[in-house]
């Protein structure tokens, strides 16, 4: 397993995981054996065991994260990239205010780290300054205004930011080509004279109002445009990309709606939509396990012996089911914390020791406030497998860190 760095905090710059859509926050999952496109996977779903197509849950795997120093001890890459944003955003020389953006590091710190580093260092300096300036010219930063403004940005013509903007002049609140963008050629040689008759004014007269209603409908495009953000397309895509797969298929058939409502009515108009769906799917399946449950009930009238009733229950239970390997621990985070009962443990059950240790600390405090805490308590606790929850439970128990109530 390689302990691979990722120098960006901002999850839209990775794919969501490929489990639970969620956004993934290090340290996560990236699959070694499935690709070209990487199969990530947050700490829950990777413990879940999560398998999809051809991703199993005993593939080779690597643990993403940016933990580790670069530049000296104590600074980890995350930090890095933290104080280089806080003094970009801040200005040089404004210690107390990075101080205050870094949350984990004082305006001592920050200044003695970044004077050595990134100014009195010219090998680092020089590398890093034109790293990151070469990624500012190839992605734009915030919000593109759709008004007028006092310094607007004037992305040169054909650039990259003027493509992600589809050609919009944020000084002029216009586009470099805009919709029906040859309307005005139609009024280009009438003239309005004296000696024109009534039908041929008329007729003048009609060609100007079919203008306005085309400048109309620009201006209602303007609008939608405007209203649901879609200046910055790629940026528009990147957030539609933090909604679940079907709630995105969503967006894309009742894309043509939005033109008619809001985007805060079309959003909510997509999440009920979605809902149903959601409760749809709920419905079917609460209806196959009372099915389920009826089909075993008609089983077990016919079945007299106990013990022939029990062993066909656990054939029933295990049919089908492949058992997966240990998890490997090696280089997990949390595993130093662990005694060798307690790696075997997280090993059998696919556990990763930093979830472990959450969960037991939980249970610990919880059977300290109520002197003793049922394995209904426990799996209120815990939110996972409750299998997973009983062994957890069981060997807490049979170690003696917390007693049945």
């Amino acid at each position: 397993m390689d302990r691979i760095a990722s120098f960006s905090d901002d999850p839209f710059d990775k794919p969501p995981c490929r489990g639970c859509s969620s956004h993934l926050t290090e340290p996560y999952i990236k699959c070694a054996e499935c690709g070209p496109s990487p199969f990530l996977l947050c700490l829950q779903c990777f413990t879940r065991g999560f398998e999809y197509k051809k991703h199993q849950s005993d593939h080779r795997y690597e643990i993403m994260t940016s933990d580790f120093p670069v530049l000296e001890p104590g600074w980890t890459a995350q930090e890095e990239m933290a104080l280089l944003e806080a003094v970009m955003d801040c200005g040089f020389g404004n210690w107390q205010d990075v101080a205050y953006q870094m949350r984990t590091k004082t305006k001592e710190e920050c200044e003695s780290h970044y004077m050595k580093n990134f100014i009195n260092n010219p090998l680092f300096s020089s590398t890093l300054l034109s790293l990151k300036k070469t990624k500012d010219s190839r992605f734009a930063e915030g919000a593109i205004p759709f008004k007028p403004c006092d310094d607007p940005p004037r992305p040169i013509f054909d650039s990259v930011l003027s493509r992600d903007m589809a050609g919009y002049m944020p000084a002029r609140a216009d586009f470099m080509e805009e919709f029906d963008n040859y309307a005005e050629w139609d009024l280009k040689d009438i003239d309005f004279v004296d000696d024109d008759s009534d039908i041929l004014h008329a007729l003048k007269l009609a060609v100007v109002d079919i203008y306005h209603s085309r400048l109309k409908e620009r201006q209602r495009r303007k609008k939608i445009i405007r209203d649901h953000g879609l200046i910055n397309l790629r940026k528009f895509q990147m957030l539609e990309r933090c909604y679940p797969k079907e709630v995105q298929e969503l967006y894309d058939a009742m894309r043509r709606f939005a033109r008619v409502v809001g985007p805060t009515e079309h959003d909510k108009f997509i999440e009920s939509h979605a809902g149903a769906k959601v409760y749809e799917r709920v419905g079917r399946l609460r209806e196959e396990e009372r099915k389920k449950r009826t089909m075993l009930n008609d089983v077990l009238q016919y079945i007299q012996d106990g013990k022939a009733c029990q062993q066909w229950l656990m054939e029933l239970c295990t049919t089908g089911r492949r058992s997966a390997p240990p998890l490997n621990l090696t280089g997990l985070p949390g595993t130093e914390k662990l005694n060798e009962r307690e790696k075997e443990l997280c090993q059998v059950v696919r556990l990763v020791p930093g979830a472990y240790l959450e969960y037991k600390q939980a249970l610990l405090n919880e059977c300290r406030r109520q002197g003793g805490l049922r394995l209904a308590q426990a799996r209120a606790l815990i939110k996972i497998d409750v299998n997973k929850t009983r062994k957890i439970y069981d060997f807490l128990i049979k170690e003696g860190y917390i007693t049945k109530a």
